[in-house]
């Protein structure tokens, strides 16, 4: 299997034994550029949908999901949970770039089930400052994909929140599991 920052074999030669991940992933962008071409797409989702999920290297949304270039608009944060700023990022998605449904994506063995909001703390005792946001920990991965609907559904900034649906993708499968709402 290979990595998006993966290079054809003859060029790894020309990348020096001391670059660093950036250097590589910067000469794989030059690789992917000289085969390039303009696709003419629209900002515009294909789909008219926004996925919302966690950042996890582990998830191959566009693949897990069976999606293309242009399909959806993809939102990931730690833990894909609903923040201000998700919230601002779907109202941008839908009022000025047309999509209609939400679909939210947690997962399996999320290391945001490992931490609690005593994180801020020790970032304050450590750099002095108390960070403005939220840890958004959870123990119970269903009910924080409930949570994140109602955050949706509950939205007055959303003009299409009836079709929101939350799912637990399972690292170990591949397989998503629908989470009932109620």
């Amino acid at each position: 299997m290979t990595t998006s920052a993966s290079l054809p074999a003859e060029s790894e030669s020309a990348i020096p034994v001391d670059a660093t991940v950036t250097d590589r992933l910067v000469e794989a962008n030059q690789h992917y550029a000289a085969a390039f071409t303009d696709p003419g797409m629209d900002a515009r989702p294909v789909l008219k949908v926004a996925v919302v999920a966690c950042m996890d290297a582990r998830l191959d949304l566009h693949d897990a999901l069976g999606l293309e270039l242009g399909d959806c608009h993809t939102i990931r944060n730690a833990g894909g949970v609903v923040t201000d700023d998700v919230i601002r990022s779907l109202t941008i998605s839908q009022r000025a770039l047309g999509t209609r449904s939400v679909v939210l994506i947690h997962h399996t063995g999320c290391g945001l089930e490992s931490l609690t909001e005593e994180f801020r703390h020790e970032l304050e005792m450590e750099v002095g400052q108390r960070p403005a946001w939220a840890v958004e920990a959870f123990r119970d991965v269903d009910q924080d994909v409930r949570q994140s609907m109602q955050r949706v559904r509950t939205s007055p900034f959303l003009v299409d929140t009836d079709n929101v649906r939350g799912f637990v993708f399972d690292v170990k499968t591949g397989l998503l599991r629908e989470i009932d709402p109620a």
